[in-house]
């Protein structure tokens, strides 16, 4: 959900990569859209369930884009098999793209906020050279400088497409797990040995994935080494975001998105609970990157998106259940890497969509449980430009964590 801009100094190094190596994109136009693109698919005969988590099941070799721009810079597509919101074996892809210099292996798993209903969306398919809407398009590019600026430094980059093939969009759990053997998976690619150092790092919708990642990692996959995680415009309560943005002009759109991609997840029909309004909002937002939606329903609620027995939602039994485990904070497991947790507060109560407090207070708790949290509140700053913060700050925590280094907390001014 985030819109902003990265900084000057990604800016500068990505176009000059980009002027050394971009060639226009060849005549024969975009790859296949996911759903109609094989490599998807598993298609061995071996069950998924007796298949190790993290395998590798195909692979193939792509040329990354940057936005409209080909080039020749190589990376690998990995199809692996993961584990869906309810536990059952799945499969989904990740993009592999190493440096062209690496002294001693090291991995960022890079979390997008693609925020996607729709596979357009998906970070395999846009930097395959695929084209959503013009606005995801925008943000793809700003990802990709952040992602330039680690293959500069010598990472390898991991890019899931987490929300796995039934883009089940805000499904924590799922995200956690397709983020965890996205890692496995390209350990396995690169022959790279478990102490290999790891940083994983997300921004809003990417950073679901990067908390449920490192929550679910001492018992999911402990035997990765995460040395840190960076995670920012972070919404650790559904329920609370929902109130924060119900009724507001441009983020209110996101309710009904982030309502299909969770009953998505849990193959929960919606139709019987929506008003015909509700039923409208949902059709319009059920193939799209959320991003394209946000201002087309101000003023939008989720009371007016119900019908009336189903009006007071967070007492309805079936959505409690849902969006209470996606509550951050609820895994039996807690993180053990260096955490730098941040989040904007442009009005007192957070970002614009992300509330503030909740960032803090799950920071308090990975404190008390012996994490080393570095918090950060960005005063002044919304939703979208808070990433202009954060995202230099991401650089210079990985070349600390991943290099062994310490890195300050303040777990003792939470307090």
């Amino acid at each position: 959900m985030k819109q902003g801009t990265s900084g000057r100094v990604l800016t500068a190094l990505a176009v000059l990569l980009a002027g050394c190596f971009a060639v226009e994109r060849a005549a024969a136009g975009p790859p296949p859209l996911p759903s109609q693109d094989a490599f998807y698919s598993y298609t061995g005969t071996k069950p998924l369930k007796d298949i190790p988590r993290g395998a590798i099941l195909k692979r193939r070799a792509i040329h990354v884009s940057f936005g409209t721009t080909s080039t020749p810079i190589s990376a690998e597509q990995l199809l692996y098999r993961t584990t869906d919101q309810l536990g059952h074996p799945s499969v989904t892809v990740t993009t592999v793209i190493e440096p062209a210099v690496a002294l001693a292996p090291k991995i960022v798993g890079y979390l997008s906020f693609y925020d996607g209903l729709g596979d357009q969306c998906d970070p395999s398919y846009t930097i395959h050279g695929g084209q959503p809407d013009p606005m995801t398009e925008q943000q793809a590019e700003e990802e990709e400088l952040l992602v330039t600026f680690y293959l500069a430094h010598g990472f390898t980059v991991t890019i899931p497409d987490f929300e796995g093939e039934g883009l089940h969009w805000m499904a924590g759990r799922e995200s956690g797990y397709g983020t965890l053997d996205a890692l496995r998976a390209t350990e396995t690619y690169m022959h790279a040995p478990a102490s290999t150092p790891i940083g994983l790092s997300g921004y809003s919708g990417g950073a679901v994935a990067a908390d449920w990642a490192s929550e679910l990692a001492p018992a999911y996959a402990p035997t990765l080494h995460i040395a840190g995680v960076a995670e920012a415009g972070i919404p650790v309560n559904y329920m609370h975001l929902f109130s924060y943005i119900n009724g507001t002009t441009v983020y209110s759109a996101a309710i009904p998105g982030i309502l299909l991609g969770v009953a998505r997840a849990y193959h929960l029909d919606l139709a019987p609970y929506l008003s015909a309004y509700g039923a409208k909002v949902i059709a319009a937002e059920k193939d799209v990157c959320i991003d394209q939606m946000f201002g087309r329903f101000p003023g939008l609620t989720i009371q007016a998106m119900m019908k009336p027995r189903y009006r007071n939602f967070f007492d309805v039994p079936i959505f409690k259940h849902m969006f209470d485990a996606q509550r951050m904070g609820t895994a039996s497991t807690h993180p053990r890497a260096s955490l730098l947790m941040a989040n904007g507060n442009s009005d007192g109560a957070g970002d614009g969509v992300m509330n503030a407090g909740d960032v803090k207070a799950l920071a308090q708790q990975y404190c008390d449980e012996g994490v080393p949290v570095d918090y950060q509140e960005y005063k002044g700053a919304s939703h979208e430009t808070a990433g202009a913060y954060f995202d230099p700050q991401t650089a210079l925590f990985f070349l600390a964590t991943l290099s062994g280094a310490p890195w300050a907390n303040n777990c003792n001014s939470l307090k």
